[in-house]
C-alpha cells in the first residue's frame, strides 16, 4: 500500500462520508439510500440542459438582435449548468463507490470492500457505464472552459458552443438510456462487489485513463472551431491560431495518455514490451497521428495562406477517428485487452460517426470555395514542400493502421473466417514510413519558406550529415551488423537518422545563438539559452522533435532484445548475457484484497550481487483474476526485465521469464521530453527580438516550430 500513498489525499475527503458521525453518518445513509435516484435526477437535468443549449444557442446564431443576444446568453449559461450536473453525477457515483453501496449494480460490478481506496476513483473510468459518464464529464468540462472565454470572439465561439452542445447530447443521451451508470442490482443485495479488473489495480491506470481521456476527448473542441468557422465563412485565420493551441494542449494529453498506457503494458502484462499494434492501441494512435499532421500543416495556413482544405479535414479526421476509437473500444468487434465487452452500444457510436460525417460533407461543400489557398507551392526544395510531404507520410501511416485494423472485420463479414493482423505487419509497414518522417524531420529546419536554394542546403547539411555518418560508424564498431538481420537493419538507420536530427537542431541554435551573441556581446552559451525565451514557438517545436527522436533511439534498442525461460527451484541458476541470477526462495502471502506468490531472485553481474528482484503474481479474490507484478531493474543502458509466470503444477516449482531490453529508458525520456517542449512553445515570448536580429532571422531558415 506504500505505493498508494500518493493519492491518498484525494481519497480522504469521500472517506469521510463513510465514517462521519451522528448526524453526518445520517445524511451519509439518506444519500446511500437515494445515491442512485440522484444520480439519474443529475443526468437527465444535463440532458435537458444540453438539448436547450444546443437548440436555443442555434436558434440565436440566425439572428443579430438584442433578443437573439438574450437567447444566445441562456443558451451559453445553460451549456454552463451541463458541467455542475454531469459533475455532481460523477460525485454520486465515485461517493458510491466509497460507501460500498452495491444497490448500484455498476458498482457491484467493478467494486468490492477490500479494493484500496485510491483505486475506488478508477471505478469511474473502469466499465462501459462509467466511463462514459466520465467522458460526459470531461466533455462538460471543456465546454465550460470555451463558454467561460467566449469574449474571445463571441460569434465564433457562439458556433463552437452549439456544437459541442450538440456532442454533449449524444454522449447524455447514452447514460440516460443505452449504458445507465446508476442501474439497481436486481435481487438480493450482495454483501460484496466482484472487484476491480485486476490490470486495472496499479498506480498509474489512476492516471493513464484520465490522460487519454482528456485527449480523445479534447478534439471535440479544436472540431468544434474548425466547423462552426466553416459555417460561418470566418474571415481571416485567428480561427486557426485559436484552433492550433486547443489542439496542441489535448494532443499533449493524447501523448501522455498513450505512453502511459505502453507503461502500465510494459510494467503489468508481463510479456516484454510496451507496444503491440493491439486494436484498441492503434485507436488511440490514428487521432494522435491526424492531430500532428494538423499542428505542423496548420503553419502552412498561417505564413502562406495554403493548405486551408487539409486543414479542415485533419481536424474533422481527428474527431472522427476519436469516435472511431471509442468504438472500437466499446463493440466488441476487435479482440483487445483493453477493449470492453461486447455490447449493442456499438451501434450508437456507428450511428454517431456517419451522422457526423454526413454534416462535415455537407458543411464542406456549400463552403469550400472559402477554402481557397492563397498562394501555390512554388519549389520542391521549399519549407511548404516538406510540410506537405509530412502530411502525406503521416496519413498514410494513419490508413496503414486503419486498413489493418479494420481487415480482420471485414474478412470475417465478407468471408466469414476470422483473421488476425499481427505485428508483423504493422511493423513493415510502419517503420520505412517512420524513418521518412525521420528524414522530414532533420531537412525542415533547413528549408525556407517559397524556395531553398541547393547550394544553402549543402552548406547548412554538411555538418550534420558527416556527425550522423559518425554515428553509423560507430554503431558497427559497437557490433551493430545491419547486413545480417532486418531488425539491426532498421535500428542502425533509425539510430543514424536519430543524430542527424540532433545535428541539425544543434546547428539551428548555435546559428541562432551566434546571432544573438554577435549583437548582445554576450558568450554563445548563455545566447542560445536566451533563444527559447525570444521565440518559445520555434524552439520549443525544436525540443518536441528531440523528444520524438529520444522515442525513437529508445525504440531502435528493442532490435536487440534477448529473453530467456526457466523452471527454477531454490539455487537454481539463469544466464542472460552477463547477468545471473539465482533463485533464493519463492514464497507466498494472502491479502485481503489479493493472494500472492513471488520468487526472491539475487542479480549477479561478473560474479558480484547488484540486486535482489522480487517478481510476483497475484490472485485477486473477488474477480477470481491473476495479474503480473514485473520486477525490473532500469537503467539508461538496459532493462533487466524479470516475469514470474506462475507455477508448474506437477513439479510445484516456479516458472521465471528473464529479458534483457536495451534503451527502454530512453522511451520515457523522450516523451517527457516531447512533453516539456510543447509546454514551451505554448507560452508567449519573454524576450524581444532585437532589430537587428530580426533582420538576420530573415535570411537564415525558420525553424520547424514556427
Amino acid at each position: 500500500m506504500t505505493h498508494l500513498t500518493q493519492f491518498g489525499g484525494m481519497a480522504a475527503v469521500l472517506v469521510m462520508l463513510q465514517g462521519a458521525p451522528t448526524s453526518g453518518g445520517v445524511w451519509a445513509a439518506f444519500f446511500a439510500a437515494h445515491a442512485a435516484k440522484f444520480g439519474s435526477y443529475f443526468l437527465l437535468v444535463a440532458l435537458l440542459l444540453a438539448v436547450y443549449s444546443f437548440l436555443f444557442g442555434g436558434l440565436a446564431l440566425f439572428g443579430r438582435d438584442a433578443l437573439s443576444e438574450r437567447i444566445g446568453e441562456t443558451a451559453r449559461r445553460a451549456g454552463i449548468a451541463v458541467f455542475f450536473m454531469v459533475f455532481l453525477a460523477a460525485l454520486t457515483l465515485v461517493t458510491a463507490a466509497f460507501q460500498d453501496n452495491f444497490s448500484i449494480f455498476y458498482i457491484f460490478q467493478h467494486s468490492n470492500r477490500d479494493l484500496p481506496l485510491p483505486y475506488k476513483f478508477a471505478v469511474l473510468w473502469s466499465g462501459q457505464e462509467g466511463s462514459l459518464l466520465f467522458w460526459s464529464m470531461l466533455l462538460s468540462t471543456y465546454g465550460l472552459v470555451l463558454r467561460l472565454r467566449h469574449k474571445t470572439d463571441t460569434r465564433l465561439f457562439a458556433h463552437a458552443s452549439v456544437i459541442i452542445a450538440g456532442v454533449q447530447i449524444f454522449f447524455l443521451l447514452l447514460v440516460n438510456f443505452a449504458a445507465k451508470p446508476f442501474g439497481l442490482t436486481q435481487g438480493a443485495l450482495p454483501p460484496d462487489g466482484s472487484g476491480l479488473n485486476p490490470l486495472l489495480q496499479y498506480p498509474e491506470m489512476v492516471i493513464h485513463p484520465p490522460m487519454l481521456y482528456l485527449g480523445y476527448v479534447g478534439f471535440t473542441v479544436p472540431f468544434a472551431f474548425g466547423l462552426g468557422a466553416l459555417i460561418m465563412r470566418y474571415p481571416g485565420e485567428k480561427w486557426i491560431h485559436i484552433t492550433r493551441r486547443w489542439t496542441m494542449v489535448t494532443w499533449a494529453f493524447l501523448t501522455i495518455g498513450i505512453f502511459l498506457g505502453s507503461h502500465w503494458a510494459y510494467n503489468v502484462l508481463g510479456w516484454g514490451g510496451y507496444w503491440a499494434w493491439d486494436p484498441v492501441e492503434n485507436a488511440s494512435f490514428m487521432p494522435w497521428l491526424t492531430g500532428n499532421a494538423f499542428l505542423h500543416s496548420v503553419m502552412m495556413q498561417e505564413k502562406r495562406g495554403m493548405l486551408k482544405i487539409w486543414n479542415v479535414w485533419l481536424v474533422f479526421s481527428t474527431f472522427l477517428l476519436s469516435i472511431l476509437g471509442t468504438f472500437l473500444t466499446r463493440s466488441g468487434i476487435v479482440s483487445s485487452v483493453h477493449a470492453f465487452a461486447q455490447s449493442s452500444i456499438g451501434s450508437w457510436f456507428a450511428v454517431f460517426w456517419l451522422l457526423t460525417l454526413g454534416v462535415c460533407l455537407v458543411v464542406f461543400f456549400k463552403n469550400k470555395d472559402h477554402l481557397r489557398s492563397e498562394h501555390r507551392l512554388e519549389a520542391l526544395v521549399s519549407r511548404e514542400s516538406s510540410f506537405l510531404f509530412n502530411n502525406l507520410l503521416l496519413l498514410v501511416l494513419c490508413f496503414t493502421i486503419i486498413l489493418g485494423t479494420f481487415f480482420p472485420v471485414f474478412h470475417e463479414w465478407v468471408v466469414g473466417t476470422k483473421v488476425t493482423v499481427g505485428p508483423e505487419f504493422y511493423n513493415k509497414e510502419a517503420f520505412p514510413i517512420a524513418l521518412l518522417l525521420l528524414l522530414l524531420t532533420a531537412l525542415g529546419p533547413l528549408l525556407a519558406w517559397r524556395m531553398t536554394s541547393v547550394d544553402s542546403l549543402k552548406r547548412n547539411f554538411l555538418w550534420p550529415a558527416l556527425g550522423a555518418l559518425g554515428v553509423f560508424f560507430g554503431l558497427l564498431i559497437f557490433g551493430v551488423r545491419p547486413w545480417q538481420d532486418a531488425t539491426h537493419f532498421y535500428s542502425a538507420l533509425a539510430m543514424t537518422l536519430a543524430s542527424l536530427v540532433i545535428f541539425t537542431i544543434a546547428s539551428e541554435f548555435i546559428r541562432g545563438g551566434r546571432v544573438i551573441s554577435r549583437h548582445s556581446g554576450q558568450n554563445l552559451l548563455l545566447s542560445i539559452a536566451q533563444l527559447g525565451r525570444r521565440n518559445t514557438r520555434r524552439y520549443g517545436g525544436y525540443i518536441v522533435h528531440i523528444g520524438v527522436v529520444i522515442v525513437f533511439i529508445g525504440i531502435a534498442g528493442s532490435a536487440f532484445n534477448r529473453n530467456v525461460e526457466k523452471e527454477m527451484g531454490y539455487g537454481d541458476k539463469v544466464q542472460l548475457g552477463n547477468y545471473e541470477l539465482v533463485c533464493r526462495s519463492y514464497t507466498q502471502e494472502d491479502k485481503p484484497n489479493y493472494g500472492s506468490e513471488w520468487a526472491i531472485m539475487e542479480v549477479f553481474q561478473n560474479g558480484k550481487q547488484i540486486d535482489t528482484l522480487y517478481p510476483e503474481r497475484r490472485f485477486y479474490k473477488a474477480s477470481q483474476q491473476t495479474s503480473t507484478m514485473v520486477a525490473n531493474r532500469s537503467s539508461l543502458k538496459e532493462d533487466l526485465y524479470v516475469v514470474y509466470e506462475g507455477l508448474n503444477q506437477d513439479t510445484g516449482r516456479p516458472i521465471i521469464k528473464v529479458y534483457i531490453n536495451p534503451l527502454v529508458n530512453w522511451l520515457w525520456i523522450g516523451v517527457i521530453t516531447m512533453i516539456l517542449g510543447t509546454v514551451m512553445a505554448m507560452m508567449p515570448n519573454t524576450l524581444p527580438s532585437p532589430a537587428a536580429a530580426a533582420t538576420r532571422v530573415q535570411t537564415v531558415p525558420v525553424g520547424a516550430g514556427d
